[in-house]
């Protein structure tokens, strides 16, 4: 194939450095306004349940967008999507920066959402194309830094941001970063892919739409108010959006699909799919949590809560490419499974939190947390990825980022409705001395619910991982490559 024959003509460094820069702005907005959500909620008289939002609407529009990638990356060259997407990122990180009320922040966040809803799969699928399989585990190392380390950062650099500025800082850090990885794609990326203009099936589209919008708008919802999940509103829109999914997979049967459901026939690649979704869940929960239980719980400021949270991102970015190199020699399961063991060791001591936790302590489970989840990360999804022939690698992408999105939303949105309840309970027998001490416990016992879930994530993931081997690129795939 043309395409894969041809790629000693990229400048490889370049084009990855260009999607990183981008993709790692892009990410770290994702969880940036975690760690502000408090401030928010006093800034702009809102409720947690609506605060939350701004994160599960960044996910939601991801796991809406995402299923159309597949579809975009044949339809459009890679330099149109990447200048779409950064143009969109840099557009809605103005507005975001320059935001003054609730609803123009979400729709900031929006726009973000649909940048990063466009540049994540191209960044998989470009590096696919530009790097052969042996040397996939240490580029995929690289990405899986970005998207791992910059939303597990943006707490702690929005932690120091708020207690020094405003919220608003974290966007305008933002910008100029973007327009560097702007320009730099500009100058060295090239069109890695063939654009075939497929035919758009609109029904496929808005099957998917209200399928994946419907399931997590729900499961959001169900974090909101005293009826949670016997609410009628959650009942019927995850039912709807079920309904709608069981459609969408049915229609994807035609002869030239929105999403190729094929790639479930590869079972290492539903495997590494099914972990990358776990890992989200958890990741994404954590982050939410953690540093209302800081706050609230513990009542530490904000710059010592990003700053407990430093030394976990920084180690994690920092192994990271070992990782990829090391299941480039390896494969994944002395890397993965390892990792899982200790994600699940970690989660357990979580659910032993309490207002007496040392701060020490609860810095070295949030070092183990990171730690485990790059162990599974980049082993797991480039594990599954390089199972797929090259011309599903676009579906595969697409498939991969859409149920990691989802996953996070859906984790999000039940990490709030579990804290929620938790806080609840313990309130409705609670008779502590002050109000102050009444809510820092409840707000503990509802963080230790929430780990608790997902420590229960994290060992069905230890079951998944014992069936993973290495995938073994054949001949006529490397022949194909080469």
């Amino acid at each position: 194939m043309r395409r894969y024959k041809l790629k000693n003509q990229y400048n490889t460094l370049a084009i990855l450095t260009a999607l990183l820069i981008c993709g790692a702005v892009g990410m770290f907005n994702e969880t940036s306004l975690n760690i502000a959500l408090t401030n928010l909620m006093e800034v702009f008289q809102i409720l947690a349940a609506t605060a939350q939002w701004l994160t599960t609407g960044f996910m939601l529009t991801l796991g809406i967008l995402m299923p159309m990638s597949g579809l975009l990356l044949q339809m459009f060259s890679t330099r149109k999507l990447f200048a779409g997407s950064v143009i969109s990122l840099i557009v809605g990180t103005l507005i975001a920066a320059l935001a003054f009320n609730f609803e123009m922040l979400m729709f900031a966040r929006v726009l973000q959402a649909i940048g990063m809803g466009l540049l994540l799969p191209l960044i998989f699928n470009t590096v696919l194309v530009i790097y052969p399989p042996e040397k996939r585990g240490a580029a995929m190392g690289l990405v899986s830094l970005v998207i791992m380390v910059a939303p597990a950062s943006g707490p702690t650099i929005g932690g120091l941001l708020i207690e020094y500025f405003t919220w608003h800082y974290i966007f305008w850090i933002s910008l100029p970063l973007l327009v560097i990885g702007f320009l730099i794609g500009l100058k060295y990326l090239k069109n890695v892919t063939d654009v075939t203009k497929p035919r758009i099936d609109l029904l496929s589209v808005l099957l998917s739409t209200i399928g994946f919008g419907g399931v997590v708008f729900g499961f959001s919802k169900a974090g909101e108010g005293s009826e949670g999940w016997s609410s009628m509103v959650v009942i019927i829109s995850i039912a709807i959006g079920l309904v709608a999914l069981l459609f969408f997979i049915l229609r994807q049967n035609m002869s030239n699909p929105m999403l190729n459901l094929r790639v479930f026939k590869y079972p290492m690649y539903v495997i590494g799919m099914l972990l990358i979704m776990s890992c989200m869940l958890i990741s994404m929960s954590s982050t939410i949590i953690l540093p209302m239980f800081l706050q609230t719980g513990k009542e530490l400021s904000v710059l010592i809560t990003g700053l407990m949270l430093l030394p976990g991102s920084v180690l994690s970015g920092l192994i990271q490419p070992y990782v990829g190199r090391l299941f480039d020699k390896y494969g994944p399961k002395w890397l993965v499974i390892p990792g899982l063991v200790i994600l699940t060791a970690m989660l357990w001591f979580f659910t032993t939190i309490s207002v007496t936790s040392t701060v020490a302590f609860i810095i070295a489970l949030h070092i183990g947390l990171t730690i485990g989840i790059a162990l599974i990360w980049t082993p797991a999804q480039t594990n599954g990825l390089n199972q797929l022939p090259p011309e599903l690698y676009p579906h595969g992408t697409a498939v991969m980022n859409t149920l990691q999105q989802v996953g996070g939303a859906i984790g999000t949105a039940v990490a709030i409705s579990i804290l929620t309840g938790g806080m609840e309970k313990y309130l409705h027998g609670s008779s502590a001395p002050s109000k102050q001490t009444e809510i820092a416990n409840a707000m503990t016992a509802g963080a230790q619910n929430v780990f608790l879930f997902t420590m229960i994530i994290a060992l069905i993931g230890l079951v998944m991982a014992i069936f993973i081997r290495r995938v073994v690129v054949n001949g006529e795939t490397m022949k194909s490559i080469h």
